[in-house]
């Protein structure tokens, strides 16, 4: 990394690089599940199904997951800013075009594959201008921690402030408040610099983008297909398998052969950041996961509106929100593996209280205990989870791991989705809510597995 980037380390001047970044991954966080609440009016207003709003969602996130790593590398040629102003602008013809469409398939074109590409065009800048803008190590850690915090928050809220728009207006203004957001976050980044050089001949590796995205897009689709179409889904499973591995069969000759991959072998071979990985992935498949199970059993099976499904899910929103303003301080009294571990315990106990409660009782603040303890749990793991990939790798590779990470989180969102949704609509009258969170809870004992696995030794954030 450039050895004269200007120190960006407290008051106005992180302030300034904070807060349209922070509102960045806000409004992309926030994408991914408000329209969770909208599942019944979008389904009466477009004349779809539950199946219909479910592919919209998960094909959103699925798309930030498969282009989250071409796009970062695309910041080397086009540079970090123009990168970040490109995605706000496509994010906001998506927004636009999602406001009016008429059928599911301009939605998907729009909510989809706009805001999908927009949102992975600018999201791997704000990772990269927050490392190499805040040189400060201990500032840099509290910038990631508003970030990371303020895209859990965006998670958590889109079903409130979704369910009040469209409560209070329509669903189609819930894209309109994304596309002022988007206005909004143009205005307040005009002033940030991007002091990194552009490389207009740097390489990029088309043969590595193809290969991993495709693949990924296989595996997501495959899962999607497990309702109505066994051998489909079996095909295309092992499509994206044979696909992926082959990506990293070309990353490995690739860099043998002295070219430039889409991701150096080097990111994969460290235990910790690998095991870190999983613990982002698990995390984000739980919270997303749950929002769209919860979401739809709320307004299929129970016939709630979308306010109330959105004031249902202020317990999470406030968990979130109340973990994520302790996390600097439990950061420095707590080592990051501490933090993750109580983390999927808080959550994994959340779920069992929205099995056993829910199941107990017709009130929906029956749903309220257990959405609390998945929010706080979640706002406690979800920034150490950063820390622990983005602290084992030098400067030098700080934009391959992020683009990395924020692919992983993404996937795990999209599979989150795919996995619990296509569990739940399989037979939403038959039991088929218990059966999502069975296994949402089987994967977050995955994820704890994979902590515990981390070394104690994880150091604790800089405070």
């Amino acid at each position: 990394m450039a050895t004269t980037v200007s120190t960006a380390t407290s008051g106005p001047s992180l302030r300034r690089i904070l807060i349209p970044l922070a509102l960045a991954q806000f409004i992309c966080s926030f994408a991914g599940s408000n329209m969770n609440v909208m599942i019944n009016d979008i389904s009466e207003d477009l004349d779809t199904t539950v199946q219909g709003v479910q592919t919209a969602i998960t094909v959103f996130l699925l798309v930030m997951a498969a282009l989250m790593i071409p796009c970062g590398k695309l910041t080397d040629r086009w540079g970090r800013k123009r990168c970040f102003v490109i995605g706000l602008g496509l994010y906001g013809i998506g927004a636009l075009m999602s406001a009016v469409s008429p059928n599911l398939g301009v939605l998907i074109l729009g909510n989809s594959i706009f805001e999908g590409i927009g949102t992975s065009l600018l999201i791997p800048p704000v990772y990269i201008l927050t490392t190499v803008l805040v040189t400060d190590i201990t500032s840099r850690a509290k910038a990631f921690g508003v970030i990371t915090g303020m895209g859990g928050i965006g998670a958590a809220a889109g079903p409130l402030i979704g369910g009040l728009i469209t409560t209070a207006i329509s669903w189609r203004a819930a894209f309109i408040f994304q596309a002022i957001v988007v206005c909004v976050i143009l205005v307040l980044s005009r002033k940030i610099v991007d002091p990194l050089p552009v490389s207009r001949t740097h390489p990029f590796d088309t043969l590595g983008a193809v290969l991993s995205a495709v693949g990924l897009v296989l595996v997501v689709m495959g899962v999607l297909a497990a309702d109505d179409n066994l051998a489909l889904m079996a095909v295309l499973l092992a499509a994206g398998a044979i696909l992926i591995f082959l990506f990293f069969l070309h990353i490995r000759s690739s860099e043998r052969a002295g070219g430039e991959p889409l991701l150096p072998t080097a990111v994969f071979r460290n235990r910790i950041a690998n095991l870190g990985l999983v613990t982002q992935n698990v995390q984000w498949l739980l919270l997303m996961g749950t929002a769209f199970v919860v979401s739809a059993y709320l307004q299929v099976v129970r016939g709630y509106n979308a306010i109330q499904t959105g004031v249902i899910f202020t317990a999470a929103t406030g968990g979130i929100l109340a973990s994520s303003l302790a996390a600097q301080r439990l950061a420095t009294r707590h080592s990051q593996r501490t933090l993750i571990i109580a983390g999927f315990v808080t959550t994994i106990a959340g779920v069992g209280l929205l099995l056993a409660l829910v199941a107990g009782s017709p009130s929906p603040w029956a749903f309220s205990p257990g959405l609390l303890l998945i929010g706080l749990g979640v706002g406690v793991m979800l920034t150490p989870s950063v820390n622990v990939v983005q602290s084992v790798f030098p400067e030098d590779l700080q934009g391959e791991i992020s683009g990395l990470s924020r692919c992983i989180s993404n996937l795990g969102s999209s599979l989150g989705t795919a996995v619990a949704g296509t569990i739940l609509v399989i037979g939403l009258d038959k039991g088929s809510y218990a059966a999502a969170m069975i296994v949402l809870a089987v994967i977050g004992l995955v994820g704890l597995g994979a902590t515990l696995l981390v070394p104690s030794s994880a150091r604790r954030q800089a405070g």
